[in-house]
């Protein structure tokens, strides 16, 4: 079984499920009119599109209507866990505070479900077998946070989480990286690598934690076994690349690139539409 087969049966709780979800992304995230979003959007004000049902009524031609960070959003899974647990399947129209407290709920939620995703896939990785146990633990501890009432939820340090789970995940990249072959991993981390000529490069296990590949040509570029976490991908040119067994590779950063039918991923992420 691959990386990507055993975290899949993992993640369906992470992905998000729009329709046990009041449309809380269309309503608590603000946008401004850019080449991101068609118009301008306050928090807590529900998008033009919204429909009475919470769902987005242009959906199927966002990218077309001028929504393409709509498709490049991803709550992990977030927005129904508030919806549904967090606030009890209680909608936010109906809400004393206008669904303040449930706005303000779901980006902290999403910071505790991309932890989630992260420790899963330390822990669904072979080569990572000796952080397993620890990797069980923290997913425990973690999952029993995302329940926590509004107003806990509110009060929790997420810095100090994150902090927390921080070096389980570099000791994970470490060991899985540490598969690639050769001596000399490219540790780009943090680099600024806006626009930068990486067409065809050998990555393989290299280090691109935050790094940032705004526009970056890695067309044809070998990018297995690499740590991805945190890397701005946005208009990354990943044509003919090759990102199998990627490291901590989210669905933002695949939908905000751009690729085409030769771009290889794992089969735990869906092949962006824009990508055909």
């Amino acid at each position: 079984m691959s990386a990507g087969d055993a975290r899949s049966g993992q993640l369906p709780q992470l992905r998000a499920d729009c329709g046990n979800c009041f449309g809380l992304c269309c309503v608590a995230l603000a946008f401004t009119r850019s080449a991101d979003f068609a118009a301008d959007k306050r928090s807590g004000e529900p998008c033009g599109n919204l429909t009475d049902g919470h769902r987005c009524g242009i959906h199927t031609r966002l990218r077309a209507d001028g929504y393409r960070g709509c498709t490049v959003y991803d709550c992990f899974g977030a927005g129904q866990q508030v919806s549904q647990v967090t606030f009890g399947g209680r909608d936010w129209r109906g809400a004393p505070d206008g669904g303040r407290a449930m706005f303000d709920a779901l980006p902290r939620m999403r910071q505790l479900h991309e932890l989630l995703a992260y420790l899963t896939e330390v822990r669904d990785r072979p080569a990572a077998a000796a952080l397993h146990p620890a990797a069980d633990r923290e997913l425990a501890r973690v999952r029993a946070l995302t329940g926590l009432d509004p107003d806990r939820l509110a009060a929790l340090d997420l810095d100090a989480e994150r902090a927390a789970v921080n070096p389980l995940l570099l000791r994970g990249s470490e060991l899985v990286r540490a598969q690639a072959p050769g001596r000399r991993r490219a540790d780009r981390r943090g680099a600024d690598l806006v626009g930068a000529r990486l067409r065809g490069a050998d990555l393989r296990g290299a280090d691109f934690r935050g790094a940032c590949l705004i526009a970056a040509d890695l067309r044809g570029a070998d990018l297995r076994l690499a740590d991805l976490i945190g890397a701005d991908l946005r208009d990354a040119d990943l044509r003919g690349a090759d990102l199998t067994g990627a490291l901590f590779l989210t669905r933002s950063q695949v939908n905000a690139a751009r690729g085409d039918a030769r771009t290889r991923i794992g089969p735990a992420l869906d092949r962006p539409a824009h990508w055909s």
